[in-house]
């Protein structure tokens, strides 16, 4: 195989090793925050829609169906 033939596929498998390394560390990271971080303390805010928008998301809707019924 030619030199330059051996040099690319070595940057190749240093460019691949480099995104696995990184990507593992995303995740390690990642796993770590989640449990520093109790449960409790992540506020998930549940909010449903009152009810002028769900009537204005419904005449939308309804709207849309009217203008494109064949």
């Amino acid at each position: 195989m030619s030199e330059l033939m051996s040099e690319g596929l070595m940057l190749a498998g240093y460019g691949m090793g480099m995104v696995f390394f990184f990507l593992t560390l995303l995740v390690f990271a990642t796993r770590l925050m989640s449990a520093l971080i109790p449960a409790e303390q992540v506020a998930v805010r549940e909010s449903l829609p009152d009810d002028r928008i769900r009537a204005v998301i419904a005449a939308a809707i309804d709207e849309y169906r009217r203008r494109h019924s064949h």
